[in-house]
């Protein structure tokens, strides 16, 4: 292909802006979540299927297998479950720690006045909740739960304004997915602040090490994901080890990972433009000027996405159609009881969720704005944030998670069954609110 034939290619299609970077990232991510809420929806109803069935006994056990290995006096052997739970889950950390370095950098959040609506919105839905949640338990065997109603089940939420299709403004899917990853990484630090062990300082300062390297590897320019995945593997030996909960390693590293791109469009261009179709000279291999230029294309093309692009297209389908579907079939099990649905522990998780999470979204959302912190878009009315806040009540796979650290084993069902309620309940009131603003004639304030 000829330099005056891709002249011409160039010249009658619009140029690329800015708003194409962030309108596609977005529009798959979404895509994504959508459809992984609902293979979710279906491992975690087969959870509940089989931990009441005939195989119940069996269904459990099944997750409390051991397996794992020793490294010197180090045991690292766990139960399926915990495997999953510590192990898998790191992998999800990461994944939401990437999508806020790209909302930081390319996003939504890189604006600070619409970033402060969103951060604001999630501290009030984290705060108000555990406050709620908190007083109702004070003094109880369950008060230490406080950190189950914090979170907000990113994939969830999604797939609900996704049944509300051009219904709903873009602007509230925006809100809501900002708010859902900035609510993630506090659930990240609330692991690690509040269900963490006893620290061991000298490993702590061994995995401050090991992050010190990957520092050092990505200013040296190493480029390899294979490098540092191995080196992020010994973190999370080191933390893990450390007593903080391992899945913070996700997090940060998540966190670390560079936003921006080695290879500009205009350099990458330029290399292709110099890929012929065949070598040129007679030799079939070998290090030819040809090969040269098609690796250093290859290279390119590759380098063209930034490292937090990169990763979140490997990553996202198999956090969102993998390891969530496995958490949730692990941990989603539960005998159902109703005798439990007036266990203090339940009816707590449920106000906590159902009540504090649309409360702390909608008043803290309008005191950020009303202080001239934060900006509203203009087609995301009040009653649309409601609606969000509601939603946001849909806590489970996070729940789930520190549920699992929170509870005493005797306490752990009940709290799952406030989880579930909640959930159901802010899925049902949410859609309700959303469908009835979007009727024709019901005007936006």
């Amino acid at each position: 292909m000829s330099q005056d034939h891709l002249a011409d290619r160039a010249a009658i299609q619009l140029p690329k802006v800015m708003v194409d970077r962030l309108a596609r990232p977005l529009s798959r991510f979404l895509h994504i979540e959508s459809a992984a809420a609902g293979v979710l929806l279906l491992f975690t109803i087969a959870a509940l299927v089989l931990s009441n069935s005939p195989w119940a006994q069996s269904f459990l056990a099944l997750w409390e297998t051991q397996g794992g290995f020793r490294l010197g006096s180090f045991d690292y052997t766990r139960s399926m479950k915990g495997w999953i739970n510590d192990g898998l889950m790191t992998l999800f950390f990461f994944l939401v720690a990437l999508e806020l370095k790209r909302e930081l950098v390319l996003g939504e959040l890189n604006n600070a006045r619409m970033a402060a609506l969103s951060i604001s919105a999630a501290l009030g839905g984290m705060v108000v909740p555990a406050a709620l949640y908190w007083g109702l338990q004070q003094g109880q065997p369950g008060q230490h739960g406080w950190g189950t109603v914090m979170a907000t089940d990113t994939a969830f939420v999604i797939g609900c304004l996704a049944l509300l299709g051009s219904r709903i403004p873009q602007s509230l899917r925006v809100f809501m997915l900002s708010l859902a990853i900035v609510d993630d990484i506090g659930a990240i630090l609330v692991v690690a602040i509040g269900y963490s062990e006893h620290i061991s300082w000298e490993m702590l300062i061994l995995a401050a090490g090991g992050l010190a390297v990957v520092y050092g590897m990505s200013r040296a320019g190493i480029r390899s994901f294979r490098l540092y995945f191995l080196v992020g593997g010994l973190i999370w030996i080191a933390v893990d080890a450390s007593g903080i909960h391992a899945t913070i390693t996700g997090g940060i590293l998540g966190l670390m990972t560079p936003a921006r791109r080695w290879v500009s469009d205009e350099r990458l261009y330029a290399i292709l433009s110099q890929v012929v179709a065949h070598p040129s000279s007679g030799e079939g291999s070998g290090e030819t000027k040809d090969r040269q230029t098609l690796l250093a294309a290859e290279i390119a093309a590759r380098e063209a996405l930034s490292p937090v692009e990169r990763l979140e297209l490997g990553l996202h389908p198999w956090v969102g159609f993998v390891i969530m579907p496995l958490f949730a079939f692990a941990n989603a099990g539960l005998p159902l009881s109703m005798a439990e649905i007036g266990n203090s522990v339940t009816l707590a998780v449920f106000i906590g969720f159902a009540l504090g999470k649309p409360i702390g979204v909608l008043v803290f959302s309008w005191l950020a704005v009303y202080l001239g912190v934060a900006a509203r878009p203009l087609d995301l009315d009040w009653r649309l944030i409601a609606g969000g806040g509601l939603l946001a009540g849909i806590g489970f796979t996070m729940a789930l998670f520190i549920a699992n650290l929170a509870f005493p084993a005797h306490l752990i069902d009940s709290a799952k069954l406030g989880i579930f309620a909640a959930s159901v309940f802010s899925a049902v009131a949410g859609l309700m609110l959303l469908v009835w603003i979007a009727k024709p004639g019901s005007h936006h304030a």
